[in-house]
């Protein structure tokens, strides 16, 4: 049995309200489960979150505060996909790394949001995966890999394959984090997926079936972060 740890933006989980990919989603992760895989599934706030967190600030909010009201939509989306889940998944939201593990011993998909102010759900990804020695930790964002500059702004942007986590750590540390960050990964993830030696994959999330198709059928395209050599399908 493979452990794998998957972040899931909110921006490729619910774009909006009206445009979610819940069922897509809930699919996906079943087949994985099907095909003999341990989930762990934490779930980013996305676009609603930041909506929020501007509201937080016009009123006069600390960043930590603001965040604390991310966190509650982070949970929200994830019990949303527990829904979507039925029977698969855990019923509760994991609020913390000791409920995820507990859960887990259910051997039920574990679905979990933010659990701490000034850390993204990718930081908690990368947390989570080295508490539960997983295999790889995923990162299912709106773009398909990561790349030497934003390509949305960028259009000499380059994509890589394979990126060494201490590159990986040079390419963002310019990065402000603060309330409602939106990065490809965030530079905390980035440190614990150094020294946890864990591989962190980055796959377009705007299509679910893509994670399905890299780890059951070995077609990957995105980009693999990591000292060790990582090969598909698992």
């Amino acid at each position: 049995m493979t452990r794998v740890v998957i972040s899931v933006g909110g921006s490729v989980l619910v774009p909006t309200l009206d445009t979610h990919r819940l069922m897509e989603w809930a699919d996906a992760l079943k087949t994985l489960v099907k095909a003999g895989h341990q989930v762990f599934a934490v779930v980013g706030g996305g676009g609603e979150a930041r909506r929020y967190i501007t509201v937080c600030r016009d009123i006069g909010l600390d960043e930590a505060s603001s965040d604390e009201f991310g966190i509650l939509i982070t949970r929200i989306n994830a019990k949303l996909l527990i829904a979507a889940l039925g029977e698969y998944a855990y019923p509760r939201v994991a609020e913390s790394y000791l409920d995820a593990k507990e859960f887990a011993l259910t051997g039920k998909i574990v679905v979990m949001g933010g659990v701490t102010p000034g850390q993204t759900t990718d930081a908690v990804a990368a947390v989570l995966a080295e508490e539960t020695c997983a295999s790889m930790m995923i990162n299912m964002t709106a773009i398909d890999g990561i790349y030497s500059a934003d390509p949305k702004k960028d259009p000499a942007a380059v994509k890589y394959d394979t990126l060494g986590p201490q590159a990986l750590i040079d390419l963002i540390m310019k990065e402000k984090l603060c309330a409602g960050s939106n990065m490809v990964i965030d530079l905390v993830a980035a440190k614990i997926t150094e020294r946890s030696g864990i591989p962190l994959v980055v796959i377009d999330g705007r299509d679910p079936s893509l994670i399905c198709r890299a780890l059951l059928d070995g077609e990957f395209g995105g980009t693999i972060v990591g000292d060790k050599s990582v090969t598909f399908p698992l």
